[in-house]
């Protein structure tokens, strides 16, 4: 008896485990920040992978929206998130690349506080105008912007976001004046257009396609290199302004410190959704072409979009409106 008792403070005493025998990752409810209003782009390709992403980890992803800034909040947001893989970024061009030189006063480094999990998909944005606007294509658009300086007005999703850099590269390719009008998100962008409040918008694929079917907006041409597999009877923009081309893009981002494995984990889980044949169908459909490359590969992605953009922000004399 006296044996027994002597060895019970012997048990008392905790065992330190491993990180991962403790906590089998993940073992709670994982939340992706948007940087934009629901409804909008952005908010369309979070709810496509969510559930997914879902299904493999074996917890809930919940979606939050967190507008504002041209996505600069949520990335700010994540960007100074504790890294244990429980909070994760859905980043757009505007948050993650343009900020960098449009915005110097933003409250973290892209390079330095996130770490890139993966690009989810390219996507082409639409120029398109009010059916007010007396300009059927881009010559024409340009030769109207020439005779009536500052008449026209555009409308962005915010600033920095790949709507404002489109009109941005096209105003100081063409050497025409067009007033910016920057929105919290691709959805009141495009309620302003279609209620006649801005003339014409570069809209993102995913929301805008609808209402070129319908005749609400006219479809001009597209920002992309390449004519769109979706409306391949629109022109690109690049056949009037040789050179021009601004394609958006959305990925998957995590606080700079998160560990590896877990990173591989958010990898794994959003590249075989980016597969499922049901979200190709639907995102392809819509005009957006999933990616899924690796950490490394997004991370230089980022840093050459970092570049790229940073040279049309100083030759445009590009500012946050």
């Amino acid at each position: 008896m006296k044996r027994k008792l002597a060895l019970l403070p012997l048990l008392l005493i905790p065992i330190a485990l491993p990180a991962a025998a403790q906590q089998q990752y993940p073992a709670r409810a994982i939340r992706m920040v948007v940087g934009f209003p629901a409804g909008g782009p952005t908010d369309i390709v979070a709810r496509q992978m969510a559930p997914k992403m879902s299904e493999g980890l074996g917890q809930q992803i919940i979606v939050d929206n967190r507008g504002g800034a041209g996505g600069m909040i949520a990335t700010e947001q994540v960007a100074k998130a504790a890294p244990d893989g429980y909070t994760i970024l859905m980043g757009t061009i505007g948050g993650v690349a343009v900020a960098m030189s449009l915005n110097p006063n933003r409250g973290y480094d892209t390079l330095r506080d996130l770490a890139p999990i993966t690009q989810s998909v390219a996507v082409t944005s639409i120029l398109v105008t009010h059916p007010s606007v007396p300009a059927k294509t881009v010559k024409e658009l340009l030769a109207y912007a020439r005779a009536k300086p500052g008449s026209l007005n555009y409308g962005s999703s915010g600033n920095g976001t790949i709507t404002h850099l489109a009109g941005e590269l096209l105003k100081y390719m063409a050497k025409v004046n067009i007033t910016h009008v920057p929105y919290k998100g691709g959805s009141p962008a495009l309620t302003a257009l279609v209620s006649g409040e801005v003339d014409l918008t570069y809209e993102n694929s995913l929301i805008i396609t609808p209402h070129i079917k319908s005749g609400k907006v006219k479809g001009i041409a597209v920002t992309s290199a390449k004519r769109s597999a979706l409306l391949p009877e629109l022109p690109t923009i690049a056949e009037t302004l040789p050179g021009y081309s601004a394609s958006g893009w959305y990925g998957l981002l995590a606080p700079a410190a998160t560990q590896k494995p877990v990173i591989a984990r958010l990898h794994a889980e959003a590249v075989k959704a980016l597969r499922a044949p049901d979200v190709v169908e639907r995102l392809s459909s819509q005009g957006a072409e999933p990616v899924g490359n690796t950490p490394e590969e997004f991370t230089a992605f980022v840093r050459s979009e970092i570049s790229k953009w940073a040279n049309l922000v100083k030759a445009a004399n590009m500012r946050a409106d």
